[in-house]
């Protein structure tokens, strides 16, 4: 624990939508809590630089384990975000234009002195999809294209694929095609834009069934249980927002390999905390903007990973 309580600002969606029982940013708040934190919330229309400096519209924020009632507002004012210590954003994607511009402001923070969970430059860089590209050897077969035809003739040779955007969350737009079915273009021309924008394509996992594993890793260590998110009946999906139901599991043997492939490039990008996706024995996507997936693992196996953020966080203070 740190010898003073530090200073804790937070970049996140309204808190009043998030579901408590389930919201991974409640869990490292509840944890600053209980470290003696001063909490400071935004959103992001209250960032702003003026003459380079950073500059946050703060509500001091408290926080409580409920389901019903789990937060306060306090004091509002402006401060410097180089004033705080650390500070944690947790916008969930779209990864626009918007995005972008906020992580410049947070780059101003980290100079000015803050600790930035997760680091600016990785979070512009690491674009949950198509950093996969950087492990090849971890993923499956994959193509990013503008192209309809480079996508209609992967189908073809593959017979089944899962075809996505590269800026989706929470299992949107993801389709997947087999062979000889007549939705096949129309998918291609509304995911690229009729070639205007990328999409990825795919080999599709038959794994799937058994769940989409996700893997919390911090400051690249991964927590030793996954969190296998199974499809429903009538879905493909292996997104809770799509339904699926969710079961902690150890890390298999190919898992924990692809953790130590994946776990170290991302620690030194200045990733603190992370999840991967794994189907199979396949890692799928790389999430390093929002992950969610602590309060069932901790629920399940009577984990604090919260508590074991703010260790590695508070390491990288000292």
């Amino acid at each position: 624990m740190a010898e003073t309580p530090f200073k804790l600002g937070i970049v996140m969606d309204p808190i009043g939508s998030i579901t408590p029982k389930k919201d991974s940013s409640l869990a490292m708040l509840l944890e600053a809590t209980r470290r003696d934190a001063e909490i400071h919330y935004f959103e992001q229309q209250d960032l702003r630089m003026l003459s380079g400096k950073p500059i946050g519209r703060s509500t001091r924020l408290s926080v409580r384990d409920r389901n019903e009632d789990w937060f306060d507002f306090g004091e509002q004012k402006d401060i410097h975000l180089g004033g705080l210590d650390v500070i944690l954003m947790r916008k969930d994607p779209p990864f626009n234009m918007e995005y972008v511009y906020t992580t410049y402001i947070l780059d101003r923070a980290k100079l000015a002195g803050a600790l930035i969970v997760n680091a600016p430059q990785a979070l512009r860089d690491m674009n949950e999809k198509a950093y996969t590209a950087w492990f090849p050897d971890c993923t499956p077969l994959t193509l990013v294209t503008r192209s309809m035809a480079q996508m209609k003739a992967f189908l073809g040779e593959h017979g089944r694929i899962v075809v996505k955007p590269l800026d989706g969350m929470g299992g949107r737009s993801i389709f997947v095609i087999q062979q000889g079915d007549n939705n096949a273009n129309v998918i291609f021309e509304t995911l690229t834009d009729y070639g205007q924008r990328f999409a990825m394509a795919q080999v599709y996992i038959p794994e799937i069934t058994a769940g989409d594993k996700r893997i919390l890793l911090i400051d690249g260590e991964p927590v030793p249980f996954a969190l296998a998110r199974i499809p429903t009946g009538d879905d493909n999906r292996g997104n809770i927002v799509a339904g699926a139901t969710t079961r902690g599991q150890e890390l298999s043997v190919a898992e924990k390999r692809i953790c130590e492939q994946v776990g170290p490039v991302l620690r030194d990008q200045g990733v603190i905390f992370a999840g991967i996706d794994v189907i199979g024995d396949y890692m799928t996507e790389v999430n390093v903007t929002s992950p969610t997936g602590i309060r069932e693992l901790d629920r399940q196996f009577d984990l604090n990973i919260a508590g074991l953020m703010f260790d590695a966080i508070e390491k990288r203070m000292k």
